[in-house]
């Protein structure tokens, strides 16, 4: 398998080694978390996302950030974390 290489679109003017999280095993159990962070058809986007997954029988969260253009608020990102095993944010224009 190749290396692979992770961006972090933040600003960070040296970035830090960071190493992928494991993948998990199973979907199976898990709640599955969606964050929309505002931008336009994002929604749209985890809307799909959410009817595939629901269709396996996963347990789907959804989530907004109140704007694209900050990061999502501490309590919101703590309500995940204690709420959710995987989160996919949804990025889109």
């Amino acid at each position: 398998m190749s290396e692979r290489v992770l961006l972090d679109p933040s600003a960070e003017s040296e970035p830090g080694e960071r190493a992928p999280l494991a993948r998990a095993a199973s979907l199976d159990g898990q709640v599955l978390g969606m964050l929309d962070i505002s931008k336009p058809r994002g929604n749209v986007f985890l809307d799909e996302l959410e009817q595939m997954f629901g269709e396996r029988g996963v347990t789907v969260k959804r989530y907004i950030k109140p704007t694209f253009t900050r990061p999502a608020p501490d309590d919101l990102r703590g309500q995940i974390a204690e709420e959710c095993d995987l989160v996919i944010e949804a990025l889109a224009d």
